[in-house]
């Protein structure tokens, strides 16, 4: 019962967050990408601040708050400015695709800050993935690089980088309290476009104003809260961590369905040369963690 609720939440989680690159584009088409990047965080974290009201969560301590001021700022100010920005030029596909690196960047982050080590194949699977990347941003000609694809590897270098920072909050706060303390914090810096970001839901159609919401609420805050309880509930991080590697399919299907959008033949070209070094890099982790276990046990 227990491996079928991380699962289910798990699931939940990986559709929503591939709705979101489709829905963003929905609302760039009226909203600018820092009115959008406040909007969507203010709906998340009123709601989020609801829930950790009702769960009496009470606040970090104060010599914590610095803490979540750097992860509010790395993974949802930051961020989501970044991640707008380029996903203005790129398709929904293509975006999902880029920040799918997360994973890879993250350990590689961590081999350098925490002193991680990566085996062999996860190099290969770096080195893969690197050449995927280079086919979505110079497909048009060495001189023609695809701006989009610059900001969105910002966006995930700045996710990977939070993702660094989570796991040395989860040692002490629970991932709830953490991404709750980490938005609201995001939250706050992205006040500085809240006038124009005020100016723009008054006077947007009824469908800009859900479109809104629904990133608020389901893609940010829900999203969040079924990942955190996915990670408490699974065996293994990687047990549900496996998911993300479907988000592209999701998103290109999405894309489809909601703003018939056709991927491509660089996005999937280099598509499926990150999907293949993700899911060599995936192995050699799960690899390194079963002889990692196969040693603790003798």
């Amino acid at each position: 019962m227990r491996y079928r609720t991380s699962h289910f939440y798990a699931i939940c989680t990986i559709f929503l967050w591939a709705s979101a690159y489709v829905f963003t584009k929905v609302a760039l088409n009226y909203y600018t990408v820092f009115s959008l990047g406040f909007l969507r965080y203010f709906v998340a974290s009123v709601v989020l601040i609801i829930v950790a009201s009702l769960q009496k969560i009470g606040l970090p301590d104060f010599k914590d708050i610095p803490k979540f001021i750097l992860s509010g700022l790395l993974g949802f100010t930051l961020y989501m400015i970044t991640f707008n920005i380029g996903s203005k030029t790129l398709s929904s596909t293509t975006s999902s695709l880029i920040i799918s690196s997360v994973p890879i960047l993250t350990a590689l982050i961590a081999s350098v800050s925490l002193k991680e080590r990566l085996g062999a194949l996860s190099w290969i699977a770096i080195l893969i993935e690197f050449s995927g990347i280079l086919v979505l941003t110079l497909w048009n000609g060495i001189l023609s690089i695809n701006a989009g694809v610059l900001w969105m590897l910002g966006a995930a270098l700045l996710l990977s980088c939070y993702n660094i920072t989570q796991r040395q909050y989860t040692k002490k706060y629970t991932a709830f309290q953490s991404t709750t303390y980490s938005i609201v914090a995001g939250t706050v810096f992205l006040c500085i476009f809240s006038p124009e970001a005020i100016t723009q839901i008054i006077q947007a159609p009824v469908n800009q104003i859900l479109v809104v919401i629904y990133l608020g609420i389901f893609p940010s805050a829900i999203a969040y809260i079924c990942w955190s309880k996915a990670l408490s509930i699974a065996e293994k991080t990687s047990d549900v961590s496996n998911y993300m590697f479907v988000t592209p399919l999701l998103s290109m299907i999405l894309g489809y369905i909601v703003i018939l959008e056709v991927p491509d033949i660089e996005t999937c070209i280099g598509g499926s040369v990150i999907l293949f070094g993700l899911l060599i890099f995936n192995y050699s982790r799960k690899k390194a963690g079963s002889q990692q276990a196969g040693k603790e046990s003798i």
